[in-house]
């Protein structure tokens, strides 16, 4: 269930849609005092009388709701009343773009979309002595509404589990209905939907796991959260597990201490639980085997965290999909993963757009500041953190003030990007760290061969630690063998060596600032020329 921001006013959070004698003493009452406790307003029609035909006030109170919610159940269809409201409906969401959300309560979607079984002997009877037009609308709308995103009451273990699922992913809706004006997230984001959609292969019955590749700040948790909030409605049980990064074994009081608290951390947000215990590491395959779960695991450094809280597929119940975010493909496929999904830099112009959304609230430069747009767009080097953190720092200032600030932007790191970017840096080796800071300051632009000659006497492995810096998205290597690494990952690389000594660059484990190295040159040209006892 997606939810589009819509252009009108809305009177109403819900309109449901629902044959009141299969349905209204028991489940639907429950789901409405959910959504009651949760102040979300749905349309009741007590008031209203009912006809074979919808009338105007009931049309308007459909077009009225942010979100129309169908519960289909058995005798559905045994109400003209409830088929009309259907097809109005169906209109609503091809027409105003309406969200609908479907509820399959005791009745196979498969039945509701062909018309079969108990459900299609209903709706046959219904359809006597209708004409052609009126049957074929209602046929229409239950075919499309039984190939929507719903919730399946197969899928539960009981009422009350679908219904804790349905209110919450409403809620989340309604408080996500409005786009936001400075979201860089908007921007080109339903082509990697598309993408991670065809990796994620949803109508297969296969347990799959799926792992979003790329460096901090390229947008892998903004892709992985926009994937979750449209794919959650979809599965019994979800969870989005952030954050992941920095949760170490080191912190517990051994190996297994650790792994129980990652599983118990699973188990609760995916279940829904609170203050669960594991005792054991069965646990959660014992808990997860039968369910159809999606689960997101954000920001994973360490395979010993994969293979506590997803090490095999059989954890998990049929059709379930586990997506990890990650800037290690190494890890990834060291846990056999091998559907892996690249997150590449924003083409230029959508830079801008990420850019310009975070500067001017808008999609393109305001006036007068084109140039100096496309250079801030430049600096940041299309890293969507990049360019959201350079856009909220200038915005509101006028263009002498932009003009006054690329010169700092041009040499300094911002302290947000620096505190991501450097984490990832912390985390590598100290052979590896030291290669990095040599090719960052040094080989940017050179070839593999041109670097590993250069470092044949050092006591790095060269070759090695290339390919790690590879897997962890701190260069890249161009088609032809050329280096390539991020404007701020250089950047981030000359604070670094920078800061080894701020004062005294000459205690620095190399220099790279051209003043740096003329003023070391001229006090050491000094100190030689004093130690030769000339005055």
């Amino acid at each position: 269930m997606v939810l589009s921001a819509l252009s009108r006013t809305c009177k109403h959070d819900v309109f449901p849609s629902f044959h009141g004698k299969d349905v209204r003493r028991g489940f639907l009452s429950c789901l409405l005092k959910e959504f009651k406790e949760k102040a979300i307003d749905v349309f009741i029609d007590n008031d209203i009388e009912r006809s074979k035909l919808i009338g105007s006030e009931l049309k308007e109170a459909i077009r009225g709701s942010v979100i129309a919610i169908v519960l289909i159940s058995r005798n559905y269809a045994s109400s003209t009343w409830c088929l009309n409201e259907l097809v109005e409906i169906m209109r609503c969401r091809d027409e105003h773009k309406q969200t609908v959300g479907v509820i399959f309560y005791e009745v196979d979607p498969s039945d509701v979309k062909k018309q079969k079984g108990d459900f299609g002997a209903v709706f046959d009877k219904t359809c006597v002595e209708k004409s052609t037009e009126e049957v074929e609308r209602w046929r229409q709308a239950l075919q499309i509404v039984a190939q929507l995103a719903g919730y399946d009451t197969s899928y539960y273990d009981d009422d009350a589990a679908m219904i804790e699922k349905i209110v919450t992913d409403v809620s989340n809706k309604l408080n996500g209905s409005t786009t936001s004006n400075d979201s860089d997230s908007l921007v080109g984001i339903e082509t990697h939907i598309r993408k991670m959609e065809s990796l994620l292969s949803l109508k297969s019955d296969e347990v799959r796991m799926v792992g979003i590749w790329g460096p901090a700040g390229i947008g892998k948790t903004t892709i992985a959260r926009a994937l979750y909030g449209e794919l959650s409605s979809k599965f019994a049980h979800a969870a989005f597990i952030e954050s992941i990064k920095g949760k170490f074994e080191q912190n517990y009081r051994d190996a297994h201490a650790f792994k129980l608290h990652l599983q118990e951390q699973l188990l609760c947000k995916t279940l829904n639980l609170k203050d669960l215990k594991v005792d054991h590491l069965g646990v959660a395959k014992a808990r997860l085997e039968n369910k159809k779960v999606l689960v997101v695991l954000d920001d994973v450094e360490e395979l010993k965290q994969l293979e506590a809280m997803t090490d095999q597929t059989c954890w998990f119940g049929l059709q379930s999909r586990i997506i990890i975010t990650t800037e290690d493909k190494k890890l990834l496929v060291g846990h056999g993963i091998n559907h892996i999904y690249q997150v590449k830099f924003p083409s230029k112009s959508d830079a801008l757009k990420i850019l310009c959304l975070s500067a001017f609230r808008q999609k393109s430069p305001s006036s007068g500041f084109e140039d100096m747009a496309v250079e801030v767009t430049r600096l940041a080097g299309n890293l969507p953190l990049g360019l959201s953190v350079f856009g909220a720092y200038l915005r509101g200032m006028s263009k002498d003030q932009w003009i006054n600030a690329l010169p700092r932007l041009r040499t300094s790191l911002d302290g947000k990007i620096e505190k991501v970017l450097r984490f990832s840096y912390d985390a590598l080796c100290e052979e590896d760290q030291e290669l990095f800071l040599h090719i960052a300051c040094f080989f940017k632009g050179g070839g593999v061969s041109h670097v590993v000659e250069c470092l044949a006497e050092s006591r790095l492995n060269v070759n090695h630690g290339l390919q790690v810096l590879f897997e962890k998205c701190f260069i890249s290597i161009h088609e032809w063998g050329w280096l390539v690494v991020h404007n701020l990952l250089e950047q981030l690389a000359k604070d670094i060596v920078r800061k080894q000594s701020v004062s005294n660059p000459g205690k620095r484990q190399f220099l790279v600032d051209a003043r740096d190295i003329c003023n070391v040159l001229e006090e050491n040209a000094i100190l030689t020329y004093r130690r030769s006892g000339k005055t």
